[in-house]
């Protein structure tokens, strides 16, 4: 059961980084849509393996408690942590994409909005 867990969090954790993976090459691109489209994708894969290494935490727990080896859990779980890894390592590269991106229109909203009276639409009457 705890294999197949760990496979389980293995190919969502895939998932994720294939998405983030998309969402730099949209970024890049001014994708906006498909970013917008992929991101409820993104949030269902988080909730999910936030919940899936919840159960491996109570699987290895349990074995641990009926007293079980689970150190023939260690080569798998070691992937998974490699991979998570690697999830972290590319949100991180695609967050040093995107935050210049967002001061850079916060600067031009902000200045736009200085040059109006603090608004950001100037009414003509």
């Amino acid at each position: 059961m705890i294999d197949i867990t760990v496979l389980e969090l293995k190919s969502i954790t895939e998932d994720l980084k294939n998405a983030i993976l998309l969402d730099i090459k949209d970024v890049k691109k001014a994708n906006h849509e498909s970013l917008i489209n992929r991101n409820s994708v993104k949030l269902t894969l988080m909730e999910t393996l936030i919940k899936v290494k919840q159960e491996l935490n109570e699987q290895l727990a349990s074995e641990y408690k009926d007293g079980k080896d689970i150190s023939i859990y260690k080569e798998g779980i070691d992937e998974l942590e490699t991979q998570l890894r690697e999830l972290h390592a590319l949100n991180g590269k695609l967050a040093s994409i995107v935050l210049p991106v967002k001061e850079m229109y916060k600067e031009i909203i902000d200045e736009i909005s200085q040059k109006n009276g603090g608004t950001l639409v100037e009414v003509m009457a």
